[in-house]
C-alpha cells in the first residue's frame, strides 16, 4: 500500500499530546520522518520510541526564540530540508474581557500566534517546493464564546496570516492552509482554568449542538492535516478547514 507521506519530513509543535501528538503519529504512520517539538522530553521520547529512525525528539519552548532557532538547527542537520510544518502549540485561558489585562493578551498571543508565527518564519527557508505549512485556528473563529474572547483573537489573528502567507509564499511552491478544529477531547480542556463542574457543564451545552452527539478526536485533525500536507491537496491554498462537528451549522 502506497503511503500518502512516504518520503516527507514534517516538524510539529506541541507534540507530546492531544492533537499535536495525534499529528505525529498519523504521519508517521503515513511514511513522513518527523520531528516532535514541546516541552514534555519523556512524552517526545515515548513517541520516538515508538517509531524508531522516524521521529526525532526535540524539547523546549515555543515562546523561546533560542528554543526555536534550535529546532530548526536540528531539523536540518537530521533530516536536510523539510516538507511540511505544522505549528501546533496553543494554549486556552477563560477570561473575561473585563478582566483582559494586557499580560492576559500577551499570554495566549505570545503561543498562538507569535510562536505560532515565528515557527513558520523561521522553517520558510528549508521547506522544499511543493511543501504545507499547516496552522491550527479554532472553529471560534466563525462564532462567539463567552470568557474566550482573547483565545479567539489570538487564532482570528493565526487564521489572517494563513490567508496573506498562502499568496505570499504560493510562488515558492509552498502552500499554506489551516485546520479549525471544534470541540475535540483533549487535555487542553482542563486547562482553561475552569472548575469541573463548570467544565462539565459546558461540555454538556456543547456536546447538545454537535451533530454526532460527541467531542471529536485528535484523530480527526489528523487525518485531516495528512490530507493537506499530501499531494492529494496540492490545489488548496490559504483555506481554513472546519472540523467541529457541525457546531457551526447549528
Amino acid at each position: 500500500m502506497v503511503r500518502k507521506l512516504e518520503g516527507k519530513v514534517a516538524v510539529v509543535t506541541g507534540a507530546s499530546s492531544g492533537i499535536g501528538k495525534s499529528i505525529v503519529e498519523k504521519y508517521a504512520a503515513e511514511g513522513a520522518k518527523v520531528v516532535a517539538f514541546a516541552r514534555n522530553l519523556a512524552a517526545l521520547q515515548e513517541l520516538e520510541a515508538a517509531y524508531p529512525g522516524q521521529v526525532k525528539a526535540v524539547a523546549g519552548d515555543v515562546t523561546r526564540s533560542e528554543d526555536l532557532k534550535r529546532l530548526v538547527d536540528e531539523a536540518v542537520q537530521a533530516f536536510g530540508a523539510v516538507d511540511i510544518v505544522v505549528p501546533n502549540a496553543g494554549i486556552a485561558r477563560v477570561v473575561s474581557f473585563e478582566a483582559s489585562t494586557a499580560e492576559a493578551f500577551d499570554t495566549q498571543f505570545s503561543v498562538n500566534f507569535f510562536a505560532a508565527a515565528e515557527t513558520a518564519r523561521l522553517f520558510i527557508p528549508h521547506v522544499r517546493k511543493g511543501g504545507s505549512i499547516q496552522f491550527i485556528t479554532t472553529f471560534l473563529t466563525q462564532v462567539g464564546f463567552p470568557g474566550l474572547a482573547i483565545y479567539s483573537a489570538s487564532k482570528a489573528a493565526l487564521k489572517s496570516l494563513s490567508q496573506t502567507l498562502a499568496a505570499e509564499l504560493a510562488p515558492q511552491g509552498i502552500r499554506v492552509n489551516s485546520i479549525a478544529p471544534g470541540p475535540i477531547g483533549t487535555p487542553l480542556w482542563g486547562t482553561v482554568g475552569l472548575p469541573p463542574e463548570v467544565l462539565g457543564t459546558v461540555a454538556e451545552k456543547i456536546t447538545a449542538r454537535l451533530l454526532p452527539g460527541a467531542f471529536g478526536q485528535p484523530e480527526d485533525i489528523a487525518e485531516t492535516s495528512v490530507f493537506l500536507a499530501s499531494d492529494a491537496a496540492r490545489n488548496i491554498y490559504g483555506q481554513e478547514i472546519v472540523v467541529d462537528g457541525g457546531y457551526t451549522v447549528g
